[in-house]
């Protein structure tokens, strides 16, 4: 498993965490917590949008779907990390290495392109809201969303597939708990068109469909300057200030975990990052589509008095 160079690598070892051996238990319950709330959050999330009909909505159709893979996507990175927080000997097979980083990369590009088909219907609704219900029917939400996991299906399996054929001898040691660059770096050949094809899909499916998002908010600014009361840029800026906020915290640790320059990271930094956009960040998703909604809210208010209150 570990030898001389000529020895092909069967599994990796994550010394992702052991910079930090004193703050493991910390560490752990830390992880933990998040994980567990994530999971409860946006649960709860999916069930308010099947459950109650005035949820039942293209905005509210994307946000149950976006939940649900906030759930997988942590599911992929966080248990893993959590067993290796707690073994003095982390190690990874190869095969279940590939796996993590197909659905990894598979999950997280699914929610890039829908966060995308979130803004177009946050665009529509108050750029062309005379064309809303033809433009936002069921067929092009089911076709928006489909699009979305295809994408993630397609760049997970190519993605994997770039990286894991090339070939890995020798050394198998990773300072991160997991990561596709970190990995990209112990290819024994030349790595050259494996950044090249991780490079194009960042552009492809981080870039432009931030671009697109940004472009959609453009027009929606203008329209909202252009409504003549304040109270009515503010209730048309509320629709969409959650979706924007999640925008924000999910591009902005993903550009600054992948497109950041190499000379000023470092291995701890990149380990703080990744903990931020595969743990931190999915967990604000349930509070700030909750708190902040009043739909939402009083979807959850009519749930808990047709099930726990009722007598």
């Amino acid at each position: 498993m570990v030898g001389d160079n000529g020895t092909a690598v069967t599994e990796f070892i994550l010394l992702g965490f052991s910079g930090f051996h004193s703050l493991q238990g910390p560490l752990f319950w830390g992880v933990l917590c998040m994980y567990l709330i994530t999971l409860l959050g946006n649960s709860l999330i999916i069930v308010l949008t099947l459950a109650d009909p005035a949820l039942h909505s293209p905005m509210y159709f994307f946000l149950q779907h976006f939940s649900l893979l906030e759930i997988f996507y942590t599911t992929t990175i966080v248990p893993r990390m959590l067993v290796d927080l707690l073994s003095s000997h982390p190690t990874i097979p190869l095969a279940s290495c590939f796996t993590q980083m197909y659905f990894f990369s598979c999950f997280g590009v699914t929610e890039c392109c829908l966060l995308t088909a979130m803004a177009y219907d946050h665009y529509v609704a108050i750029c062309r809201p005379l064309h809303y219900t033809t433009l936002m029917n069921q067929g092009a939400c089911n076709s928006m969303v489909g699009a979305s996991y295809l994408m993630g299906v397609i760049t997970g399996t190519s993605h994997s597939i770039c990286i894991f054929t090339l070939p890995f001898h020798g050394a198998n040691t990773i300072h991160h708990f997991l990561d596709i660059l970190p990995v990209l770096r112990l290819a024994t050949a030349s790595t050259f068109w494996g950044e090249v094809g991780d490079l194009t899909i960042t552009i492809a499916f981080v870039l432009t469909p931030f671009l697109l998002i940004m472009a959609s908010y453009a027009c929606i600014l203008a329209t909202i300057l252009g409504v003549a009361t304040s109270q009515g840029r503010r209730k048309l800026f509320s629709t969409c200030s959650s979706h924007l906020f999640v925008v924000i915290l999910f591009f902005g640790t993903v550009t600054v975990a992948y497109l950041r320059p190499e000379a000023v990271s470092s291995p701890d930094m990149d380990q703080i990052i990744a903990v931020f956009y595969t743990v931190v960040t999915p967990m604000f998703n349930p509070f700030v589509y909750t708190l902040r909604n009043k739909e939402v809210t009083g979807a959850m208010r009519r749930l808990m008095n047709r099930y726990l209150w009722s007598p």
